[in-house]
């Protein structure tokens, strides 16, 4: 029923850690320091993350809204209109939506190992990235 909001929720903190971390990265590479090892920004792979829930919750919600478990009027999810239904769609955030967000960043964890070691294994090989 609303099981999208988890990982949209999860994507708006992570927008907001993205952004964080672009700013102490560029003020890193304001003042000179210079990194030997080659690798990916923290904020560039954040911004995957983003990506990915985002894409994920948008898919969702509209299948939801095909469904007519979304609705284009207050209070918008139809399972808000009695409290037996309202705990339903709570229990399917905190089992359905939780597990959901947690296999994406789990996913997003393994893209991100594979194209560290990606670009290990060409720095080590004198290739260029």
């Amino acid at each position: 029923m609303a099981c999208f909001i988890v990982p949209a929720a999860e994507a708006v903190v992570t927008k907001v850690v993205e952004v964080v971390e672009e700013k102490r990265e560029a003020a890193a590479e304001a003042s000179g320091s210079d990194q030997a090892d080659v690798r990916i920004p923290l904020s560039r792979k954040l911004s995957w993350l983003t990506w990915m829930l985002t894409g994920g919750a948008v898919l969702l919600m509209f299948e939801h809204v095909w469904h007519g478990e979304v609705v284009p009027y207050f209070p918008f999810l139809t399972a808000m209109y009695s409290p037996d239904a309202t705990s339903e769609m709570l229990h399917e955030m905190a089992t359905v939506g939780v597990t959901m967000a947690v296999l994406v960043t789990a996913v997003w964890a393994g893209v991100c190992a594979a194209a560290d070691a990606i670009l290990r294994r060409r720095a080590e090989g004198g290739e260029e990235a």
